[in-house]
């Protein structure tokens, strides 16, 4: 018999404390399977942000740096340019990156600093209580819209992979989802890609994930992941938004 699937030695022994039904563990798998692929991870640094990811260095075999809310991409370009040696990644949920961390991301990536950023998008703050987050849909009910975000006086949600695309240094911009064997197949391509670039010295590659969160949602594991496709995707449509390279 041959050994068809093992855990990455770029994650830990550890039980996880995500709520179930939460994209985390699946991402974080992806990260650490591309680790591995790449015989990247004596040479990585991880940025754990505020919010559930900041729970990344429970599980990852790397050295992990936790940054002041939002400021992720602020504290990779720092190591990035002292050691530019390393792989430098930010994972980072949409409140943490799209809000109070919204100047550190554009302008990260405006600079073209030669980073990854991981991007998790639940439409909403999963670790406080499910408040609404630059993310939520129209309409969407949270904590703090109990009615539905209204657009008239919340505004609209951000799309951040074609904000990021749109900017002259970015090399890559791509949407994602993890709902099912073949999306999250194509989410590993697409997280190993955006890793080679950095590896490559190719410059800021950023991809955006979109998971469920069925604990802040108020829905069933597989309702959740039902709701990424059913709604989320409507609104976040999935695709690269820019390669440069064109390898992906």
């Amino acid at each position: 018999m041959t050994v068809a699937f093992k855990k990455p030695e770029s994650l830990l022994d550890a039980k996880t404390i995500y709520c179930p039904g939460c994209g985390h563990g699946v991402i974080h798998r992806l990260v650490g399977e591309t680790l591995d692929e790449l015989d990247i991870r004596e040479k990585t640094v991880g940025i754990a942000p505020v919010g559930c990811a900041v729970l990344l260095y429970d599980y990852f075999n790397t050295d992990i740096v936790e940054a002041p809310h939002g400021r992720a991409p602020a504290l990779a370009t720092g190591i990035k340019r002292v050691r530019s040696d390393l792989n430098v990644f930010s994972y980072q949920g949409d409140g943490d990156l799209a809000s109070i961390g919204m100047g550190e991301i554009m302008h990260a990536a405006g600079r073209g600093e030669n980073i990854t950023i991981i991007f998790v998008n639940n439409a909403n703050y999963g670790m406080t209580g499910g408040q609404m987050a630059p993310t939520t849909l129209p309409h969407q009910i949270t904590t703090t819209t109990p009615k539905g975000r209204n657009t008239a006086t919340d505004g609209f949600p951000f799309k951040m992979a074609e904000l990021i695309a749109n900017l002259d240094a970015p090399v890559f911009s791509a949407r994602v989802k993890i709902t099912d064997p073949k999306n999250i197949n194509k989410a590993k391509k697409t997280i190993k890609y955006a890793f080679s670039l950095q590896k490559e010295n190719k410059g800021f590659a950023f991809v955006e994930i979109l998971s469920a969160c069925p604990t802040n949602w108020g829905k069933t594991p597989s309702e959740a992941v039902k709701w990424v496709s059913d709604a989320m995707e409507s609104y976040y449509p999935l695709g690269i938004f820019k390669d440069i390279w064109g390898g992906e």
